[in-house]
Formats: C-alpha cells, structure tokens, sequence
C-alpha cells in the first residue's frame, strides 16, 4: 500500500518577516540611489553649474577670429602698389576630425592638392594647438568652392573661410621695395608673441611689407557664432571688430620706377634715384627682378628653382650687395683734399700717365695712355684724372681721409626702412688690420683714392653722397615712408623724418667741386658729355668704372672686349638740374664694362623722366 507524503505546513510568520526584511534592503537601495542621484543633479546643477553652462555655450556657441584687412601701400601719387583681393580657404579643425589622412585623402578629390601642400599642412599642425584651424590650401577656385559645397557634410572639421589675400598690381616692377608677405611658419609665431596673432595666416618677409609688418598687420577682432549640432552657423551673438591695418603712402613714383628699369633695357644693375632736399626715394631698383606675388599661397618648387639662376633675381642689390666706387668716389676725394688745405681748386698738377710712389718702380697708370698734362680740379673731374688723385691721397693720407669719408656716410648703413642694409667696406687702417691682420701701406691708399681695392659701396651709399653734394652739404636720411593713413576717414599723416645733418660747411669748395661735375656733363673734354648731348637743362655728374680683372704690365684693354662675366662695373652718379637740384641719381650696370658707355646714358634717362613732362618727353 502507496505512503501518502506528508505535506509542510507555511510559517506565515516567518515569510512575511523575510519578505519585510527583503522589501527594506530594497527600499534602502532605491532611496541610496535617489540620494545618489539627487546629489548627481545637485553637483551638476549647483556646485558645477557654470562650468557645464560654459562647456554647453561652447558646443552652442563658437568663437572665431577675425583677421583684419591688411594695409594698403601707395605711391607718392596714390597708384596702388598693394592692395588686398577676396579670396576662400581650406581649414581643418585637427580635434574635430575623426580619420585625418581619410580626410585629407578625400579632399583631394575634390580639391587640387600637391605633397607640397600637404607637407605644409602636416608642419603647421604640429606647431598649432589641436583646436585651432589650420590651413590647407589658400586659394580655392570657384569648381572647388563648389564641390565642398556639395559634399560639406562628409567632412566635420573641415571650413571653407573667406578672406582677402595680397595682390601686387605691378609684378616685378616693385619687388626689391615692397618685398612679399608669405605664409606664416613657427618662426613667425614665435616673434609676433602675442596668442591672438595665431590666427593670421600671412606675414611680411621682405621689404616695406617686413619692415612696417606691426603697422600694416592692424589688429585681430572676433565673433561669437551660434551653430547647430552639425556645426552650421545659425548666426552671430556678438562681434568685435577686427582694426585693419595701417594704409602707407611710399615716396616712389610708380611713373620714374618704370622709366628707370626701361632704361636699363634689359641690363643687370641697380639705381637709387633722390629727392636731394628731402631724402625721398623717387624710385629704386635691383635688376633683375621677380614677381613677389609667387610667395602669397607658397611658392612653387619649380618657381624656386628658376629663382636660383646665377644673375640672382632675388638679390636686392641696393641693400645687400655692393662693388668699388671706382672714379665716382673722386669728388669727395677732392672734398677731403680742400678741406684739409692740401689742395685748391685752382692749383694744377701734370698728368703724364703714371705716378709713382718713393723708391717703387712700377708705377700707378692713368687711364689714358700718355697723360693728361696739366689739370686743375675741375678738369681732374672732368677728365678723372686718376694721377691727379694718386697724388692728392698720398698727400693727405688715409689716416685724414677715413674719418671724413666716414663723415659723408661711406661704410656706414644709410637708415633706409628696409630690413638687412650692409655697411660696406670703407677701407682703413684700422679696417685691415681688422679684417687681414695686415698693415696698411702706401699702395692701398693711391688704390683707395681711385675707388679700387678693398672697397665695397653700395648704390644707396652713392645716391646719399651724390644728394649732399646737390644740397650744399646738408645730408639726409634715405627714406621710403612718406605718409601715412590709420583709418579710411582719417587724413593722411606725414611720417616725421629726423632732420638733415650738415657735413660739409665750405660753400666754396663744393661749388668748385659741382663745377667739375658739370664739365664732365657739359664740358668740352667730359667723359659723360655725350650722355648730356641735346638736354634742355643742366646736369652734374660723374662716371666710373670698377675693374673685374687686373691689368698686367704695359697691357692695356678694351673692356667691351671681354667675356660677359669680366667686364668690369659701371657707375654713374648725378643730379639736375643744376641751379635747383630736384633729383640725384646713382646707377650701377653690372658687367657694362665703361661708365661713359654703359651707366651715364641711364642715368641721363632718369632724370629726364623726372624732369621732363612726358610730352616733351616723348619729342624727338
């Protein structure tokens, strides 16, 4: 017979004392819960409430620079030499890209990008904080603007910026003055200082553009933008203006500038042409020259390597290079010489071809087989009587003639606004002893007193001396800036120039000085006079030519006969008109082999553009 299980009996009890001790851990669990999140909502809301306030503006509200329009530059007549031009940009955001080689691989189908750009990019990025834009290209064409357009959502972090970007109107015709912004490098950053000038994207590297870079860059605004979850701005909250940069009216006259490179035609060289009464810079030039606007959006590697050629376009010759003086530095030999009492102007020496110094035998040959005869100052310029200034430096010694030809500027930085002017070579005791260990004996100076040997002069050195001589002694700084405009409706502000310096006092002896420049123009032995020929006013000015190789023995040369690269230089300075000189020039035409042939006939055309209205100009 089947057992019946025997069947437990509930404790009712002892089930509901479980189920209330299961329902108050529950109970306590959900109310530590509650009072964890009641103290999550209290932190968030109270205790870190502006913090997450800020960090939710700045996912609403984003910040952007702005940069400002840079300076305009001007010539003296108001001709535009630089402006600025509306352009589009590439920029990415680094934080806000998920794949950056992805994206950069996808812009390129849109976008014409090289490994130059590329490597650009990848440079600027290491050297800029992840969440600041960094460019990529600088000049989009409008079949990329609108290809971005279309494919804007597969790209976060990638904006397209309108801006303005510089332009050069002339091309080369201004490039060794105004010189070229670029791209702004590590470098860059690290001088301007200030964590705002990360925004900008160009700098000036050279010329007036490097030189007054503080006032022509203005200063950096900003805008509050309100965007969507996508990033899309819905509008602007707030705006601080950018202030645009300083307009600066040069002293150049964009007329003379391109009458002075016509007048090289096609020769190598340079020329400084002077206001004598001011220091003004009338026009300037270093030939040959390049295009500076090349270097806006990064110049290309092919462009570069054309700028490497052996004439060096990229050379400014009027500031960093410079040759001997040759016969040019006569006349302000023979300043030293009156001045010191050692000479007059009417006393006359025979030229007989040679000179020679106590106990030489070889002696020191005058240009001209034979000699001159006998010459007084005004026809030892005229004729440039070497043997005349042979003597005249033996006698004075260089020890008197370094401090006075200190004094007029030689060997010594002229001031001129523009970055990296050499000093030259003023040859000196002191000076070789300096740069050879050498002593200096009495041949170096009969070479010094004919420009030849150690010197090195510079075109702006020339011009400066040749506008004292014009201006009665009184010497002024060479200057580019001439005015001057901080805002669109503020008047044109006269940049202050530190005063003339007068350095030579005797009227006399600079009028008999200017008198055998005169005849070297207008005289009937002047070795310029055929570039004088025919003009309607009167000039003064003097020839020179500077050997690229030496004469040996008795050998005489036609130096038109020589290779290209051994010609020597050839120098003109000058000024007109005589009685009220309103211009002085200096020219140097590299390898022109004769100053006479090659240097005064462009001179001659410098002052006549400036002198002449354009219709008599233009008259046979």
């Amino acid at each position: 017979m089947r057992s019946i299980p025997r069947r437990k009996l509930k404790n009712h009890h002892a089930e509901a004392a479980q189920f209330g001790r299961r329902a108050m851990v529950g109970f306590l669990a959900i109310a530590v819960a509650m009072l964890g999140l009641a103290g999550g909502y209290f932190r968030l809301q109270v205790l870190q409430h502006e913090e997450y306030q800020l960090r939710s503006e700045a996912n609403r509200i984003k910040p952007r620079p702005i940069v400002p329009a840079r300076g305009l530059i001007t010539d003296r007549n108001g001709r535009l030499l630089a402006d600025n031009v509306p352009a589009y940009r590439l920029e990415i955001v680094a934080e806000q890209v998920r794949d950056l080689d992805a994206t950069l691989q996808g812009l390129a189908e849109l976008v014409a990008l090289d490994d130059e750009d590329i490597a650009r990019f990848r440079e600027a990025r290491r050297a800029t904080r992840a969440f600041r834009p960094v460019p990529l290209k600088l000049r989009l064409t409008e079949g990329e603007l609108a290809r971005l357009a279309v494919n804007r959502h597969r790209f976060p972090g990638v904006e397209v910026v309108p801006y303005l970007t510089r332009r050069y109107p002339h091309g080369e015709l201004f490039a060794h003055i105004l010189g070229y912004v670029g791209r702004v490098d590590p470098d860059d950053l690290a001088a301007m200082g200030d964590s705002r000038n990360t925004a900008l994207t160009h700098i000036g590297k050279a010329g007036i553009e490097r030189y007054y870079e503080d006032r022509l860059r203005g200063e950096i605004g900003y805008e509050e933008v309100e965007t969507n979850v996508e990033g899309r701005a819905l509008g602007v909250l707030r705006r601080q203006p950018a202030t645009p940069g300083t307009d600066l009216q040069l002293t150049v006259d964009a007329r003379l500038q391109q009458s002075m490179v016509d007048a090289f035609a096609g020769q190598h060289g340079a020329a400084v042409a002077i206001d004598p009464k001011t220091g003004e810079i009338l026009a300037m030039v270093s030939l040959p020259a390049y295009d500076p606007n090349l270097f806006i959006n990064g110049i290309s590697h092919a462009d570069w390597q054309a700028l490497q050629a052996p004439s060096r376009p990229l050379f400014n010759r009027n500031v960093l290079g410079g040759v001997p003086p040759g016969s040019t530095i006569k006349p302000f030999m023979a300043l030293a010489a009156l001045e010191a009492g050692t000479r007059t102007p009417a006393q006359k020496t025979f030229s007989g071809g040679e000179f020679f110094l106590p106990g030489q035998e070889r002696g020191y040959r005058d240009w001209r087989a034979g000699g001159h005869g006998w010459v007084d100052l005004r026809e030892s310029l005229a004729q440039s009587v070497n043997t005349y200034y042979f003597e005249l430096a033996v006698e004075l010694g260089v020890d008197r003639l370094d401090p006075f030809l200190e004094r007029l500027g030689f060997g010594v930085p002229t001031g001129i606004d523009l970055a990296g002017e050499i000093a030259g070579v003023r040859p000196s005791r002191d000076w070789k002893r300096r740069a050879f260990n050498q002593n200096w004996f009495p041949g170096d100076t009969v070479n010094a007193a004919i420009g030849q040997g150690y010197w090195v002069t510079t075109t702006l050195q020339m011009a400066r001396a040749t506008a004292m001589l014009a201006n009665g002694g009184v010497m002024h700084r060479p200057h580019l800036l001439r005015a001057s405009q901080p805002g669109f409706n503020q008047p044109l502000r006269p940049e202050p120039q530190p005063g003339g310096v007068r350095v030579y006092e005797n009227a006399e002896y600079l009028a008999a000085v200017n008198e055998g420049l005169e005849a070297v123009m207008h005289g009937p032995t002047g070795t310029a006079r055929a570039a004088a020929a025919g003009a309607t006013y009167r000039m003064a000015g003097k020839t020179g030519t500077t050997q690229r190789v030496s004469r040996r023995g008795t050998e005489r040369m036609n130096p038109n006969e020589l290779p290209y690269h051994l010609r020597h230089q050839a120098w003109f300075i000058g000024f007109a008109p005589v009685e009220d000189p309103r211009i002085a020039v200096a020219v140097l035409v590299e390898h022109g082999g004769s100053g006479s042939l090659a240097a005064a006939p462009v001179g001659r055309k410098i002052m006549d553009a400036w002198l002449l209205p354009p219709a008599e100009e233009a008259a046979p």
